[in-house]
């Protein structure tokens, strides 16, 4: 992991596309903004982790729902 010091303001560019600025910071809460082409996906790490969670139980019960298709 790459970690940088940023001040409020600043910002770190990904590739030639993603520009993430440091907003605000206050305590242990820091504001960022994000600027990336729509067809990037930006998620919290807490809202992907339930989605793949989601997609993981939904394919164990299509995979149920096949086997019992073939076993008739």
């Amino acid at each position: 992991m790459l970690v940088l010091t940023r001040k409020n303001g600043e910002s770190i560019n990904i590739g030639e596309d993603i520009e993430i600025t440091i907003v605000s910071s206050k305590n242990d809460q820091v504001k960022i903004g994000i600027k990336a082409p729509k067809n990037i996906e930006i998620l919290r790490t807490e809202i992907y982790e339930q989605i793949l969670e989601e997609n993981k139980k939904a394919s164990q019960d299509i995979g149920m729902v096949l086997n019992l298709l073939k076993n008739k």
